[in-house]
């Protein structure tokens, strides 16, 4: 059993993972903290445990296995960092950190204490995504020449006689979260465009403020691969109806994926199939307590991590100095 402390109900996901530890019997919730107190107690009374307002109090306890972190993400650094040096084993939400530099200084914790860190990129183990990436690695489209991903949802659109939408309005403050849609609804788009086309080597972007909330809430991001293809990423918090898109072109053929739908269009064959007859990988949280009892190899990996955030800074950079970006 591995008994876990749950970090911060700041992201918006708290309660999925939260939910997701309960249903796993391999997980045990044992205490709760938050730099809120006031929403860590009332976290911790719906859930039936402790609330504990010192950090260190929770890293210190020898009887807690490991932390679910979903602080703001400009405290990922200072708590994982505190957390694997205490021994704890670590699963959070995207993205690790704003820069790689602190994402480095993170494993770098994480290594040399000998403890396992999950970040999550559900999406890498979806039966789409997982059905996608075999065509490809099958040759079904040739040489890949252009990866297009969109992932967006209307959360800062206001509804009528509302002052703001459904996303909470902490996640427009740029000092916590580092950026807006793209750094955050962006991540998918982005980690799956890379685990695709390989590693990147310059990006052009354009990140708007649609609503003026202080951060981006509509972004294009185009990346140039060392493989020669070209990647578009798509994301945005004002677009309703969007559904999830994800396209592939290569010499030989093409792919199509939008919600459940798979279409590949290939000089070697057609199909077209639903993404509920194709088996998914475990899910984040699963893999991670695989890797932890059991020395599993994830299928989520650092350089998955890594490279997302080369994307966002070069994204970021890209856009403020109007320019193209290239990556060394």
């Amino acid at each position: 059993m591995i008994k876990v402390a749950l970090l911060s109900r700041w992201h918006v996901h708290a309660d999925d993972y939260a939910r997701g530890a309960k249903e796993n019997e391999q997980i045990s919730i044992e205490l709760v903290w938050d730099e809120d107190a006031e929403r860590g107690k009332q976290w911790a009374d719906e859930l039936g445990v402790p609330f504990e307002q010192e950090l260190e109090t929770v890293l210190a306890n020898p009887e807690i296995d490991a932390v679910i972190v979903t602080t703001p993400t400009n405290m990922h650094k200072e708590v994982m960092v505190a957390a694997a040096n205490h021994g704890k084993h670590i699963f959070t939400e995207k993205v690790l950190a704003f820069s790689t530099e602190d994402c480095e200084a993170i494993y770098q914790a994480v290594e040399e204490q000998g403890v396992q860190l999950m970040v999550s990129l559900p999406k890498l183990t979806d039966s789409p995504f997982v059905y996608a990436e075999k065509a490809l690695q099958a040759g079904k489209l040739g040489k890949l020449t252009t990866v297009r991903c969109r992932f967006a949802h209307n959360g800062a659109v206001a509804p009528e006689g509302q002052a703001t939408g459904w996303l909470p309005e902490r996640f427009y403050n740029l000092e916590q979260t580092g950026g807006g849609a793209l750094m955050d609804l962006g991540a998918h788009p982005i980690y799956l465009t890379n685990r695709l086309a390989g590693k990147a080597t310059a990006v052009q972007a354009r990140l708007q403020e649609t609503n003026n909330l202080g951060v981006d809430d509509n972004a294009v991001v185009l990346v140039e691969y060392e493989s020669g293809a070209l990647g578009i990423i798509e994301t945005s918090f004002v677009s309703h109806g969007s559904p999830f898109q994800l396209e592939l072109y290569g010499t030989e053929g093409s792919l199509m994926i939008e919600e459940g739908r798979i279409r590949l269009n290939s000089r070697h064959g057609e199909e077209e199939v639903s993404a509920e007859t194709i088996t998914s990988l475990p899910m984040p949280m699963e893999q991670w307590v695989q890797v932890i009892q059991n020395e599993t190899t994830p299928s989520i990996t650092k350089e998955d991590v890594l490279r997302l955030t080369v994307i966002n800074e070069a994204a970021a950079k890209s856009h403020q100095e109007n320019a193209r970006v290239q990556i060394g």
